[in-house]
């Protein structure tokens, strides 16, 4: 018994299970876009913020393409052409996106790259690159080719398909360089889930690692950001908040911000590649003017880069050029002082955006408890020195990522947005840099005298957070009119900023149908035009729709028709008790906050023209309020009414019907559609020709790359299998499978396609290149597939008289189990002798009959059939495995004497008949193996003839044994 039960025990040893885990194919990735670098990161199952690696597994990747005659490079690749050809090579594009052409960066931007030719766009006043006299480039098309490269990136290391994405841009990018953007991943076929400004994500970043540090009390913490381009101070509120939806949650909260938008290590690169261009002239080695040529200043500017990152770390360095023009070589010793000299009304410039952030944020520098260091230039040891001076701090902090902290929290915020992925909530309330305000004027008329007088209204002020709505309500307007919306006090920017930053002016909004309105609904009451705007996610205004509200008091009819009693009755009776009265569908429920006006005398006065209120609650909050107090005055209502059905009766029937008159009386809001027209002063976006004009440009270039590369591979594959085939020929194991005069044809296709390749091969379209090598494979498909089977013949044998052994010891262990703990049936164990019988004969016969064969005829010992010999004996011995498994051992009956237990056992014979089913009835079971209840004697032998022939059906039910190669009842053996 004991020996029975270990015996089949130890076979469990044997089976071994593996499942394979399928996730969804999802991904989000974060594109950090800075002037010079870009970091990309993603998020997808299993790999939570990664940061992307690129083809030359660097973790930042040059925010550069390269644009040739018949290809495009980018990244790195890119980078080492501008040596060569700066002329065909596009950088620093930020500078230029969102900008006219007579915006001071763009006469910058010629000076610092006088190869680029750099146009006026007639249409929309702004700039773009001559290529050639046929193609021309806007920036945001090269900006949407940068992007559609960084998501191949991520695609590949990701090995999945990204659309969604949340792209970095600096704070202080006002209205048209962020609309730029979008426009330009539009064109590179990105779906933008949201603009986050980079110093908003890397203080996410900061607060997701630090998440537990978070509480009730407001912690203060400034991030100073000096890059390639720009310098950002960031003053950031950390502290818990309690939500509706999700309980207490870390908030951050963007409080000052200040920024110098040319303070960046470009800069002082640019600085350092004219001190190596004087050295250089001033040696008088050439007679040249090395600043004239442009392909040597690429060089000093290489090099310049190299030297500043050596001098952060070292007091000199010799900066040496081979090479550098006409072949001479360049080399000279330039010292950190000299540097920090050439620099010094740059680091002049550090602390301002450190004052202007406080000054924004309305702090002092002892309500800031760190000062965080983020961004390559902060490196450089004299803004540290400098830095350190301006904050009053013992020192500076340092314990964040300087280079990947942006891309980073901006992958947290995709996962967040993106339905794929369950993000723990860190709420984010970024801020308004720059205000923004409604202009509008109106006729008024004092003492006779009819003046115009100018309106303002502040729509977002400087710090207001944001996404926010908010609604401006004209009261004193019947007819047609139009409003502008502009940028508003920026007395905090300098005239430089002012320059560089573009119009003032954004929309001036022209509004049609008022009147109309006006003549249709005249006699209602008139709530005013309304004008809806929505500061969204990525910082872009939107005016989402002017309306003109009217009010009017409806007449509720007394009398009900019997229909409408009849289902109010059913409606009481079954709990419904009073419906609520509807909503009215003119008017849907908005959630916004409406403008204050300006302070002082002018607000008092017209304060008629607007609907000024403020409300600095969630829009959420104020609807629950509106909504309770509508339920309030309902609930008044009826109690009025009860109290009047209850109490006595008015005194006068004049009384009685006003109180009737004033019961049936209902308001109701009525909303016209107000038909806009814009016409913006800032940047004129692109029509929806342009746009769709600029992704086929784009798809064209990359189609053409796709093909190019396609027909590389082919060629190289081509090329490689000749080579590789003609060295072949002349190894043992192929020589041995082919005749001579097979060896000669091959030779002789081969040398034809390798003469055919030196001649018009390197010529050829992918077409002709995919069918001379796929005649080459069909002519040599037979040689390579005796080599491979004779390759897999050892493994293959070897597994299967492996798996022969061990069939035959578990048949032969299966069946030494005693009569009484046998699990197994004898039509099973045949089956498993039968297949194991057949398995061994065919290989014999079949290895017998390989071996008279020549190696240089078709094998009959194929590799494919002894794998499916190897899968049956497998499926037939794991099934009998899984039936071991999962069986019960019968238990022993104990007879307390031999009358009793002879007793027993006539009387289960007698009850315990078991009738065979029939084919319509028979029904599988969930035990294979059935349980004899203690006490009760073993069945007959009747019952045990019974049993041996319904079990199959049984164990085949219970497993699903489908793929056996017999039935389970009844096998044919």
């Amino acid at each position: 018994m004991l020996q029975g039960k270990l015996m089949w025990a130890s076979l469990f040893c044997l089976v071994v299970a593996m499942l394979p885990s399928q996730t969804a194919s999802v991904a989000v990735m974060s594109v950090d876009l800075g002037s010079e670098w870009m970091k990309m990161a993603i998020v997808k199952p299993g790999v939570p913020m990664e940061i992307v690696l690129n083809k030359e597994s660097r973790r930042k990747t040059p925010a550069v393409v390269c644009l040739k005659e018949n290809e495009r490079l980018f990244g790195d690749s890119a980078l080492g052409v501008s040596v060569k050809n700066p002329k065909t090579v596009y950088r620093h594009l930020q500078s230029l996106i969102g900008k006219k052409y007579d915006n001071p960066q763009v006469a910058l931007y010629q000076k610092r790259f006088p190869e680029h030719q750099l146009h006026a766009d007639p249409a929309r006043d702004t700039v773009y690159f001559k290529f050639s006299e046929e193609v021309t480039y806007t920036p945001e098309e090269l900006l949407g080719m940068i992007l559609n490269y960084s998501r191949g990136l991520a695609q590949d290391f990701a090995e999945q398909q990204i659309k969604d994405a949340v792209i970095t841009v600096p704070a202080f990018f006002n209205q048209a360089e962020r609309r730029a953007v979008l426009q330009a991943a539009q064109m590179a076929g990105l779906k933008v889930l949201q603009l986050i400004n980079d110093n908003t994500a890397t203080a996410l970043n900061y607060g997701v690692f630090r998440r537990k540090d978070i509480d009730s009390t407001a912690k203060n913490v400034m991030f100073y950001d000096m890059g390639s381009g720009s310098t950002t101070a960031t003053i950031v509120t950390y502290q818990t908040v309690k939500t509706k939806e999700s309980g207490t949650q870390p908030q951050l909260q963007i409080r000052g911000v200040g920024f110098d938008r040319g303070l960046g290590g470009f800069e002082m690169d640019l600085r350092l590649r004219d001190h190596l261009a004087k050295l250089f002239n001033e040696q008088k080695k050439s007679k040249k003017e090395v600043r004239e040529n442009p392909r040597a200043m690429a060089k000093l500017l290489k090099e310049a880069q190299r030297l500043k990152t050596v001098l952060s770390a070292n007091v000199d360095f010799v900066a040496q050029v081979e090479g550098l023009m006409d072949d001479i070589d360049f080399k000279a010793k330039v010292t950190r002082a000299e540097f920090e000299a050439l620099c010094a009304d740059l680091f002049e410039r550090v602390a301002r955006p450190v004052q202007d952030a406080l000054t924004a944020a309305e702090m002092t520098m002892d309500e800031i408890e760190q000062v965080i260091l983020v961004g390559g230039s902060t490196r450089v040891p004299k803004v540290q020195e400098v830095l350190l001076k301006a904050v009053g701090k013992e020192e500076l902090g340092k314990n964040i990522n300087a280079d990947e902290a942006a891309a980073l929290g901006a992958v947290y915020q995709a996962a967040y947005l993106s339905k794929a992925f369950k993000v723990t909530p860190f709420l984010v309330r970024d801020a308004t840099v720059f205000p923004i305000q409604v202009e509008f004027t109106r006729e008024t008329e004092e003492d006779g005298v009819k003046t115009l007088k100018h309106n303002k209204r502040v729509l977002f002020q400087r710090m207001a957070p944001y996404p926010q709505r908010k609604v401006i309500t004209f009261n004193r307007y019947s007819d047609d009119f139009s409003f502008a919306i502009n940028y508003g006090d920026l007395s905090f920017l300098t005239q430089e900023d002012l320059s560089v930053f573009g119009s003032l002016n954004l929309t001036t909004v022209k509004l049609s149908g008022v009147g109309s309105s006006f003549q249709k609904h005249s006699d209602a009451e008139s709530k005013g035009i309304k004008a809806h705007f929505n500061k969204d996610e990525s910082g872009v205004l939107v005016l989402d729709r002017v309306e003109s509200v009217f009010e009017t008091i409806v007449e509720e009819k007394e009398e009900e028709s019997t229909l409408t009693k009849l289902g109010n009755t059913i409606s009481t009776l079954f709990g419904g008790g009073a419906p609520e009265p509807v909503a009215n569908v003119t008017e849907p429920v908005q959630e916004e906050e409406e403008v204050p006006p300006e302070t002082g005398t002018e607000g008092k006065e017209e304060g008629k023209d607007e609907a000024p209120k403020e409300n600095q609650e969630e829009p959420e909050k104020k609807a629950e309020e509106e909504k309770g107090q509508e339920k309030a005055e309902e609930s008044e209502t009826k109690g009025d009414a009860k109290e009047n059905k209850e109490g006595e009766k008015p005194e006068g029937q004049a009384e009685e019907k006003d109180a009737e008159k004033a019961k049936s009386q209902k308001k109701s809001k009525i909303s016209v559609e107000i038909t806009v027209d814009l016409l913006v002063h800032d940047i004129v976006d692109p029509t929806a020709e342009d746009l769709t004009s600029s992704q086929k440009k784009l798809q064209d270039l990359t189609d053409r790359d796709l093909a190019k590369h396609e027909r590389e591979k082919m060629l190289n594959s081509l090329e490689a299998f000749i080579f590789e085939t003609q060295d072949k020929l002349y190894q043992d194991e192929y020589s041995l499978v082919v005749t001579e005069e097979e060896k000669e044809a091959i030779s002789a296709k081969l040398r034809e396609a390798s003469e055919w390749m030196d001649e018009d091969g390197y010529s050829a379209t992918t077409k002709q290149l995919k069918e001379k090598l796929t005649k080459l494979k069909s002519l040599c498909k037979d040689m390579f597939f005796r080599v491979e089977e004779r390759r897999k013949w050892p493994d293959r044998l070897a597994a299967l008289n492996s798996m022969l052994n061990t069939s035959s010891y578990f048949l032969k262990s299966a069946k030494l189990i005693p009569e009484d703990d046998q699990i197994f049936t004898e039509v099973e164990l045949t089956m498993l002798e039968k297949v194991i019988n057949e398995t061994t004969t065919w290989k014999n016969e079949t290895v017998a009959q390989q071996d008279k064969l020549s190696p240089t005829e078709r094998p009959v010992l194929l590799s494919k059939e002894i794998e499916a010999k190897l899968s049956l004996l497998d499926r037939e011995v794991n099934y009998l495995l899984n039936k071991a498994k999962f069986a019960k051992p019968k238990p022993k009956a104990k007879a307390k004497n031999g009358t009793s237990s002879e007793k027993s056992s006539k009387s289960n014979t007698t009850e315990e008949k078991v009738i065979p089913p029939t084919e319509e009835s028979v029904e599988p079971k969930n035990e294979t193996i059935e349980e004899v209840p203690p006490g009760e004697a073993p069945p007959t032998e009747e019952k045990k003839e019974s049993d041996s022939q319904s079990q199959p059906t049984e164990e085949t039910a219970t497993t699903g044994r489908s793929d056996a190669p017999f039935p389970a009842d009844g096998r044919e053996l």
